[in-house]
Parts: structure tokens; C-alpha cells; sequence
């Protein structure tokens, strides 16, 4: 039976439900405030129980069909939504104060790819069998996250891994839990060891203390920063009140609407160009592209659009925030809700070597690499990175907090400016969405080559830049 629209509606509010019971749980228990576990994560984990394989389903099939679709389908909102409102900096400015830290999430991200892909090739498959695509599990669940994860599921399902939805969400999670633990420690040990920056706490508290929150996909924005933001959309709206009469989060969602429509526009344009260019068989690989990195770029035409007409008042960054911030919730809750138990246990074991080994290659990049390319403040640079390339960018912002609490280091600004470079490839950009393609048109030999070849020059270009900052 075809779903209805009110299926929708009752889906919406279990999720709804879901997450004010995890918000409250959360509140009550300290040791979940303490991990840094955020409120949709928890109300995910409350949904399995009452999800299609928990112990309790209390809600009819039609509504956890609708959950098991909301994260492929909300991921491309919540990208769509990065660009949107943003004043880029030119980029020149960009690259003087990222370079060093794109250089070394860029060495964290194709490691992983190469970890995966040299696991698979050399063990897993020999041993098990295991299928090529979950090369790309890593990255997709650590520098990706939940939201990733859950919005490449159409992919590697199109490709042949039905299970490579769910194998992503679980390892997302493990790298949420494990990034705070091992961060926290790794903290701890930097204290005792001296590698952290010092100094007159109190000098620096002054500049730095304000607390952080989100925007988008978690680029950082103090509190003063979005007071003034939303001082000036509401100057906004109230300029235009005379003149327009539909709301300004109406205008936003169109909007950001809007930019989907131009992912889903492009991604029709990719198919068609393949099947005349390469045939059917290259327009069918094409077609399992998401949509997800193509809305980015649609939101980025769509703000350059704004720009250019002189239309940026109608955009506001705060409310693009709050809409990607919506989403995001929403499919995390639905994607571990609707997370496929059976599926996991089958690859219990590669899943877990696949997760080691990717832990493994954050920790070591950490300690090896982070002190040859960055000429100062390396642990608290590394840090963030380490937080954001094994959990979620959250949750490098919490270690970098624990790490340089008074912003001593000025981590901070090269960690926010690197976002701008680093987002569009890795973490849920162009490259990711790709990989299960390439691994597949490719073979995982050519793939493993690749990775290699892409991480070491990452590692040259870091390397160099350290030595160019040492100099200076």
C-alpha cells in the first residue's frame, strides 16, 4: 500500500515526541551532557526501542517506512542551507588562515579512504568476502556523520550494499562516543605533558570566553555574533513589513527550497549528459549520485544569485541555521530509529576491524603528523580536527573548549575558516558522495592508489606550509 499524507503527519509527531523525551533524558542524566552526546542521537537510540526492530513498535508500518525515507530526503535541506546567507571571504583571505588546518583534515579524511580501502583489499575481502563499498564506511561515518551516512544509503544501496546505510549510522555513532572519550584523554595527557599553550588565563579570557553555538553543519558563531545576526534580520523584516506580507522564514525555506530544486536540476542534467556520453551503463552509475552535495551547490547559486542582484536582505543567516539545524535533528532521530539491527549483526566483525582501524589512523595522525605541520598551538589545532574528522564538528569544538578554554590559541578562527574549504570535498561533500562511485567504476585497487596518492599530497602540501609558517 502507497503512503498517505497523513502517514507523514503521525511520523512527524513520533519524531517530535522522540525528541523532547531525548532533550529530557539528556537534561537528567549528566554523564550524556558529559560525552557531548547531542539530544538527536538520544532520541534516536529511544526510537530503536519503539522502531520496526525494537523490542516495542507502537506505531503503524506506513510510519517507520516514512522514517526509513526522511534521512536521504532531509540531508539534501540541510546542505542546501551551508552557503545560503554566508558572506565568503575573498579567498585569499580564506586560504591564509585555514591552509594549514585544510591540509591536515584533508590528510585525516583520504587516510581514512586509504585505511579502508588497504583493509578491505588485503584482509577483509580475502577472509570474509566483504564487499569493496565498505572501503568508503570510515569517512562516510566519521568525517560525514549520522547525517551523511543516513543520506548516502540510497547510493550504496543503488550500488549493491543495502546494509551500507546502517553500517553508517553505527559507525557514526561509535565515532561520536569514541571521539569524546579518546579526545578527553588524549586532553588529559597533552595537560600533563606540557604540549598545550600557556600562559595568563586571564588575558585571554577576556577575547574568547563567549560561549559557542552552531551554524548550519556546526561552524562555530559566538553568542554575540548571532545576537547581532538576528538584530539585523529583524531590521530586515521590519524594513520590509510595509512592502511584503509572506513571513521571512517563509521566504528563507523557499529559498533553501529552492536551491534543492537546482541539486535535483543538476543531478537530472549529470544523468542525461552521461547516457549521451558514455551510455546506459554510465547514465546508471551516474543516477545513484545523491542529491544531497549537488543542493550545496545550488545553494551557492542561489546566494551568488542574491549577491549580485543585490537581494542578500531577503536571506538570513540565522534562519537558514535554524533550518538545516531542524533537519539535521529530524534525520538523525528518524535515520537510528529506522536503523536495520539485523543487517548490522551480519557484518559484526568487519565493521568492527573497519572501526578500529579508522580510530587507529585519527589517533596516530594526531600525535605523528599535527606537530610537523603545525609551526604553533599544535595540539589545540589538532585537536579540533581529531574531534570534528572522528565525531562531528560539535564535538571538535568541545575538545578544542576543554583544550584552550580562554582561546589562547586562535584554533578557533583557522578551524572555522577551514570549513569553508574543507566541507564542499570531505565530510559529506563531493568526494564522498563519489567514492562509492569511483569504487565501483574504478575497482578497489586503483581506488587504494588514489587515496594514497591524495593523502600524501594533503601530507606534502601540510608539511610544507608548517615550514613556510616556522620561517615567518
Amino acid at each position: 500500500m502507497g503512503l498517505k499524507l497523513f502517514d507523514v503527519l503521525v511520523a512527524f509527531a513520533g519524531l517530535s515526541l522522540l525528541l523532547l523525551a531525548g532533550m529530557a533524558l539528556r537534561q537528567r542524566l549528566r554523564w550524556l551532557r558529559a560525552l557531548g552526546i547531542p539530544e538527536a542521537l538520544v532520541a534516536g537510540l529511544l526510537g530503536l526501542l519503539v522502531g520496526p526492530f525494537g523490542p516495542w513498535s507502537v506505531f503503524p508500518d506506513a510510519v517507520y517506512r516514512v522514517w526509513s525515507q526522511t534521512p536521504g530526503v532531509l540531508i539534501s535541506l540541510v546542505f542546501a542551507t551551508l552557503f545560503l546567507g554566508q558572506q565568503l571571504p575573498s579567498p585569499k583571505v580564506i586560504w591564509n588562515r585555514a591552509a594549514g588546518q585544510t591540509a591536515f583534515g584533508m590528510v585525516l579524511g583520504f587516510g581514512q579512504y586509504l585505511v579502508g580501502a588497504l583493509l578491505v583489499l588485503a584482509v577483509l575481502q580475502p577472509l570474509f568476502g566483504t564487499d569493496p563499498l565498505m572501503a568508503a564506511l570510515i569517512e562516510v561515518g566519521f568525517e560525514g556523520g549520522h547525517g551523511t551516512a543516513a543520506g548516502m544509503g540510497p547510493t550504496f544501496t543503488e550500488l549493491g550494499l543495502p546494509s551500507g546505510e546502517t553500517l553508517g549510522l553505527a559507525m557514526a555513532t561509535v565515532g561520536v562516543l569514541t571521539a569524546v572519550l579518546l579526545g578527553s584523554t588524549l586532553v588529559v595527557i597533552g595537560r600533563s605533558r606540557h604540549w598545550l599553550s600557556r600562559g595568563d588565563s586571564e588575558a585571554g579570557s577576556s577575547a574568547s570566553a563567549t560561549p559557542l553555538m552552531r551554524t548550519g553543519d556546526g561552524d562555530p558563531m559566538s553568542a554575540d555574533e548571532r545576537l547581532a545576526l538576528e538584530t539585523a534580520a529583524g531590521t530586515v523584516e521590519s524594513d520590509q513589513a510595509e512592502s511584503m506580507t509572506i513571513d521571512a522564514l517563509t521566504v528563507n525555506v523557499a529559498l533553501a527550497g529552492g536551491a534543492v530544486g537546482l541539486g535535483i536540476l543538476l543531478k537530472a542534467g549529470l544523468t542525461q549528459l552521461g547516457g549521451l556520453t558514455g551510455g546506459e551503463g554510465t547514465a546508471k552509475l551516474l543516477a545513484a549520485i545523491p542529491v544531497f552535495p549537488l543542493a550545496m551547490v545550488g545553494g551557492l547559486i542561489v546566494q551568488i544569485l542574491l549577491q549580485r542582484s543585490r537581494q542578500t536582505r531577503l536571506v538570513s543567516p540565522v534562519a537558514q541555521a535554524s533550518i538545516g539545524s531542524l533537519a539535521m535533528d529530524l534525520l538523525i532521530t528518524a535515520a537510528m530509529a529506522s536503523l536495520n539491527l539485523p543487517l548490522l549483526e551480519e557484518n559484526w566483525l568487519p565493521f568492527a576491524l573497519l572501526a578500529a582501524a579508522g580510530l587507529t589512523w585519527n589517533v596516530c595522525a594526531f600525535l605523528w603528523l599535527a606537530p610537523r605541520i603545525f609551526s604553533d598551538h599544535w595540539f589545540e589545532r589538532g585537536i579540533a580536527d581529531f574531534g570534528q574528522g572522528t565525531g562531528v564538528t560539535a564535538t571538535g569544538l568541545l575538545l578544542l573548549r576543554m583544550a584552550d578554554p580562554f582561546g589562547r590559541s586562535r584554533a578557533m578562527e583557522a578551524f572555522s575558516f577551514k570549513q569553508l574549504l574543507f566541507e564542499p570535498f570531505l565530510g559529506g561533500g563531493l568526494v564522498t558522495a563519489l567514492s562509492p562511485l569511483l569504487i565501483v567504476s574504478w575497482g578497489l585497487p586503483r581506488f587504494s592508489v588514489v587515496a594514497l596518492l591524495l593523502t600524501l599530497a594533503a601530507l606534502l602540501l601540510g608539511l610544507r606550509l608548517g615550514r613556510q609558517r616556522q620561517r615567518s
